[in-house]
């Protein structure tokens, strides 16, 4: 008898070992700067007696990160980078999680006049033509890709004093422009979390191209099979059920919701 329960005992430790080991997440600045990640992750280190490592960088590295093995799952917002990872091979289970959507800001007076402009091309277009002060975060994170898509669009290179690429996150890029009173392409979820703290303002919003939607994707274990595949697909079926979709569509800055739940229709 005390065999068999040494037995049991020793199957529950190693069924248990997966809780032990902290989960390592891949993310995009933008969900450390809005907050959302510090109001999400204790409800699930408590559910799942599973701790969370964070490491928030663009999507461009957050994916390097994934493709290396160094992390267990990605959370990130560039669908055709997503789309490579997983048919490469590095990535499996990816689930649409949320959306929120990117805007131009710049100082109030707008000497640019995107105000007036009828899409983002054309916005970009006006700042380009006005020679005035642009920040682009230049770090290959999803904000950055989309940037250059747009750019793309308006068959203009940016180059120039006027253009600065900075190679850093969304919050030091919305501080280094409202430095420099000068625009830059945000998700709207970090711009109001930092609204209080700047002033720069939406001056163009609303395009259809400019919606920002966030997927997760645990690490291929058959790739690397050192990483913790159970509680990276852990997270994501907590990620993606009706209690934390009801949480991010329940997260607010300033009174205003910073994130659309996509998993739960």
């Amino acid at each position: 008898m005390k065999k068999f329960l040494l037995i049991l005992a020793i199957v529950a430790l190693l069924l248990g070992c997966d809780n032990k080991i902290p989960l390592k997440l891949a993310t995009t600045t933008s969900t450390e700067n809005s907050g959302l990640l510090e109001y999400l992750l204790p409800e699930f280190e408590t559910d799942t007696k599973i701790k969370v490592d964070v490491i928030a960088v663009g999507t461009g590295k957050a994916i390097k990160l994934g493709e290396n093995g160094d992390v267990d799952v990605i959370l990130v917002h560039a669908r055709g980078a997503e789309n490579k990872f997983v048919t490469d091979g590095f990535g499996v289970n990816r689930r649409d999680v949320m959306h929120n959507d990117f805007v131009i800001i710049g100082v109030k007076n707008d000497v640019a006049k995107i105000m007036k402009a009828q899409n983002a091309t054309e916005a970009l277009q006006k700042i380009a033509f006005a020679k005035a002060e642009f920040i682009s975060r230049g770090d290959d994170s999803g904000t950055h890709k989309k940037e250059k898509n747009l750019w793309k669009n308006t068959g203009i290179l940016p180059t120039g004093k006027w253009y600065k690429e900075i190679g850093q996150g969304m919050g030091a890029t919305i501080n280094m422009a409202n430095e420099l009173a000068g625009y830059t392409i945000t998700d709207r979820g970090t711009y109001i979390a930092m609204q209080d703290k700047i002033t720069l303002k939406i001056l163009f919003d609303g395009d259809v191209g400019l919606l920002n939607p966030y997927g997760i994707i645990a690490v291929n274990p058959q790739k690397h099979p050192n990483v913790n595949y159970k509680s990276a697909m852990k997270f994501i079926n907590w990620l993606t059920s009706e209690k934390a979709q009801k949480m991010i569509n329940q997260f607010q800055k300033n009174g205003k919701q910073l994130f659309y739940a996509d998993a739960i229709k």
